[in-house]
């Protein structure tokens, strides 16, 4: 089975960058979908972004757009998290994702890692 562990996490100034990584195990993991989503205080767990199994194919939700990108290095077993122009907004418990695909992790992921913390500062 999957198992996610990510790292990465922790403060920052607004305006700053942070790459967050999400190590898998499991022989599957290069056919799953891989993704982030966060969670602030008092709020819902929302999703960020995800990567299809071959990395051909991306999804973000709007607000990140231009800011974040997601990747994934099969080779390592690890997807990846790049964040740029952190904001304040953006501070949030950040865990990482998978299933068979994009559209199934988005509505409710199969596995998921036990997150990592960001903390953007103003």
């Amino acid at each position: 089975q999957v198992q996610l562990v990510e790292s990465g996490g922790g403060l920052v100034q607004a305006g700053g960058s942070l790459r967050l990584s999400c190590a898998a195990s499991g022989r599957i993991f290069s056919s799953y979908a891989m993704g982030w989503f966060r969670q602030a205080p008092g709020k819902e767990r929302d999703f960020v972004a995800a990567i299809s199994w071959n990395g051909g194919s991306t999804n973000y939700v709007d607000s990140v757009k231009g800011r974040f990108t997601i990747s994934r290095d099969s080779a390592k077993n690890t997807v990846y998290l790049q964040i740029n122009s952190l904001k304040p907004e953006d501070t949030a418990v950040y865990y990482c994702a998978a299933d068979r695909t994009i559209v199934t992790l988005r509505f409710g992921p199969d596995y998921w890692g036990q997150g990592t913390q960001v903390t953007v500062s103003s």
